[in-house]
């Protein structure tokens, strides 16, 4: 009891009197059942009143429309076979989870149950009534239901004018609503994914608006089911402000996108001002003054610069553009992703909360290729292209039409390929607000995590170093996998003990009170950050202090040493997951193969002695796992160095297999080179 309310005290002070008092109120209207008696199950029919009139023809503007000019996507690099295959692939029963990996689930699938165990959610109950937290994830049930498979339909029917893929999109959006009334059953419960599943259905119900399957009867029933889940959002809304995070953005852009769209809906100017006031509000607050993001999530950052850039130049057609403050945060936001990413594979870090969504699946690039994302906003905001052209091209074509990828000159290229290798020159870049530090070499980058933290976190992950090698992704992120399931895999790659980084006495350096909530946050701070060097420390243990020493040597070598200090004996695990590379092992040391190269990574302590182990993919645990697409985890390395005394210098040598490595005193002597760490 003691423990639960000091950690609602310690919520209280971190989000606010007001998010606490939100959030206790609307667990009252939930065990009541007062929200189910202001959004009641229904039928379709009981929202005709709010549709004004219908306008059969419509005269929005739209993004570029290639299936009314009769034209392919002739100028961009891409293959149309892949997209017409994934197309096909639906129609025959199989459908894309989390812009990865194909499960069967029959044609149309069954809206509410689990692909794998074909478990059923509740159908009959108010989605208030379900709870989105078992050993099964509900994010199983709620992917299809996001109907992102339709912008593969517009792709395919773009390819080959096969009238099948506007009938499948009619077909699916029927079957749908007869088995998912108003407020009844898990497709309900979250205002988010009513807000996905309108910008995929609004993108066909354009795209295919001059098809035969098209009919006007389909049309008017399609704005009913609009107006229907429009009122779910907006009688909700207050709860997906109270979250502070993607979900006030995206459920802002529903309701804006449909009082756009659809001005014939009763609360059309009403969803329209909200949905503005909501994202330039949330742009302000979300985004922080250096680009970063306040959830702390990489793949959150693309989910909301996405669903931005999507709402940018939706605007923009129909004069209706948002403030320079807002282009400014998005634009903030792109230049610091372009100092993370990797540029011949598009890869990011894994950094935080990884839960598979893709807002904009509207090219072939894998969902780890970030380059789509920069490169069309870079266009947006810049009029200008980041990378040279290939198939991240595709989203520029659909939201700003085939004339703008034209060729690009001899001069053009040459300049941008001289603006990525500026990426990896050798300086020491700083992220404050998000927490994020780059230190460069010749051919690798060490990315380091360190905040105060002014919004919820994410990961309990302060002080976590990322590695890159040559190109490789040496030392990793874990990433997420699945937010719910059987221990330990209850969103289980969140804890402190599976990052880079050290734990003390088995404890995470914050307190997870759900599978989302972290109270105690730690406090990281910044000692020192030049190019070659950066140092910092967080509070997480205390009294126990923890410092991390991060050394960028020459010729792509990197030291890292770690220092605690307690005032009795403790125990110390020092963790490193690497990338699932063949490998040697030699006592503390691993050589991986690397192309070519031996790549030395070996770890020890100044004084005492330490329990060293290595271990992959282990069945009972989550450690020697990582996951880079949500659902899908596969085996990583898991190196650890365990001690048990009052204090602990750690050291992790990364460099190449010839290395010799002696300490005398303070002095690391690699080779020829000595280094102070004193």
């Amino acid at each position: 009891m003691f423990n639960r309310i000091k950690n609602f005290a310690s919520l209280y002070l971190q989000l606010g009197p007001r998010w606490s008092a939100f959030r206790v109120a609307y667990a009252f209207r939930l065990r009541t059942g007062l929200i189910r008696l202001q959004m009641p199950m229904g039928e379709w029919s009981d929202y005709k009143h709010l549709i004004k009139n219908f306008r059969p023809e419509r005269r929005d503007e739209w993004f570029f429309r290639p299936a009314d000019e009769g034209r392919l996507l002739e100028n961009i690099s891409w293959d149309k076979q892949q997209a017409i295959t994934e197309a096909d692939r639906i129609l025959n029963g199989e459908i894309k989870y989390f812009a990865h990996e194909f499960i069967k689930t029959g044609f149309p699938p069954s809206w509410q149950t689990y692909p794998v165990s074909s478990l059923q959610s509740p159908q009959k109950l108010h989605w208030s009534q379900i709870s989105d937290d078992s050993t099964t994830d509900i994010k199983f049930i709620w992917e299809p239901n996001r109907f992102a498979f339709v912008y593969t339909l517009v792709r395919a029917y773009v390819a080959t004018h096969d009238e099948k893929y506007p009938e499948a999109f009619w077909s699916l959006i029927e079957d749908w609503a007869k088995h998912n009334p108003p407020n009844t059953g898990p497709n309900w419960m979250d205002g988010q994914e009513i807000a996905l599943r309108f910008m995929a259905w609004t993108f066909g119900y354009f795209q295919f608006s001059n098809s035969p399957s098209s009919t006007p009867d389909r049309k008017a029933k399609f704005i009913l089911l609009v107006a229907a889940q429009a009122n779910r959002i907006y009688k909700n809304i207050g709860y997906a402000i109270s979250t502070r995070s993607n979900h006030t953005i995206s459920e802002a852009f529903g309701l804006w996108m449909v009082g756009l769209l659809f001005p014939e809906l009763k609360h059309a100017e009403k969803y329209l001002s909200l949905g503005r006031k909501l994202l330039e509000q949330s742009a302000a607050e979300q985004i922080f003054p250096d680009g970063t993001y306040s959830m702390y999530s990489l793949n959150y950052h693309r989910f909301i610069l996405q669903t931005y850039l999507y709402a940018i130049r939706l605007g923009e057609l129909n004069n209706l553009q948002f403030s320079n403050s807002l282009y400014s945060s998005i634009a903030s936001s792109l230049d610091y992703l372009s100092h993370l990413i990797s540029p011949q594979t598009g890869e990011m870090p894994v950094y935080g909360s990884n839960d598979g969504a893709l807002v904009l699946p509207l090219n072939n690039c894998d969902f780890t290729d970030y380059r789509p994302l920069l490169q069309l906003g870079w266009y947006i905001t810049k009029k200008e292209f980041l990378f040279e052209p290939g198939p991240w091209d595709e989203d520029i074509f659909w939201l700003c039409g085939e004339v703008q990828l034209t060729a690009k000159s001899a001069k053009n290229a040459k300049e941008e390929k001289e603006n990525l290798r500026a990426l990896s020159v050798l300086r020491g870049e700083s992220f404050p607000n998000g927490g994020v530090y780059l230190l460069h070499s010749s051919n690798s980058r060490a990315l380091i995590h360190c905040t105060d933290y002014t919004s919820r976190p994410s990961h309990a992950d302060q002080l976590h170093v990322d590695l890159w090698i040559y190109g490789h992704n040496v030392a990793i992120d874990a990433g997420t996998y699945l937010y719910s399931g059987h221990p330990p895999w209850r969103n289980g790659l969140t804890h402190t003990s599976v990052h880079n980084t050290v734990t003390v006495d088995n404890k995470d350096q914050m307190t997870m009170v759900s599978r989302f909530t972290w109270t105690n946050w730690s406090n990281g701070k910044v000692l020192k950050h030049d190019k070659n060097l950066w140092q910092g420390e967080h509070d997480g243990y205390k009294p126990v202090t923890h410092k991390r020493t991060v050394i960028s040597l020459e010729g792509d070598r990197w030291l890292v040493i770690d220092n605690l200090n307690a005032n009795k004996p403790r125990h110390f695990a020092l963790h490193w997951l690497l990338a699932d590379l063949p490998f040697e092992q030699k006592e503390n040391l691993l050589l991986l193969s690397l192309d070519e190269t031996k790549y030395k990574v070996q770890v020890g302590m100044m004084e005492g002695k330490g329990n060293y182990s290595l271990l992959r993919a282990d069945p009972t645990s989550t450690r020697g796992w990582r996951s880079r697409y949500y659902g899908h985890k596969e085996p990583a390395i898991s190196v650890m160095l365990e001690a048990n005394q009052p204090q602990v210098a750690f050291w992790s040598f990364f460099g190449l297999e010839s290395d010799s490595i002696e300490w005398i005193g303070d002095m690391l002597k690699i080779n020829s080179l000595s280094v102070d760490i004193s």
